[in-house]
């Protein structure tokens, strides 16, 4: 991955419940793992909303490791 998804997902405490989500649009990290965990490609994300790029949907799912890496070591 090129950047870091530190630049891609971001916190807004108004939006979305505060939810992380993808460049401040009302897409959250939580939707696009929704949407590959019932089957979707990125392929077929993308063509369902054409604003998002591959990069998002790779920063959605590093965002996602990172935070399980980080209970891991919480309950340690």
């Amino acid at each position: 991955m090129s950047a870091s998804y530190h630049t891609i997902i971001t916190l807004e405490p108004g939006k979305r419940s505060g939810k992380p989500t993808i460049r401040g649009m009302r897409i959250t990290v939580y939707d696009i793992l929704s949407y590959l965990a019932a089957g979707m490609t990125p392929q077929e994300i993308l063509a369902d909303f054409p604003y998002l790029t591959e990069e998002d949907i790779q920063a959605c799912l590093s965002y996602a490791a990172d935070r399980e890496r980080q209970l891991l070591v919480a309950r340690v």
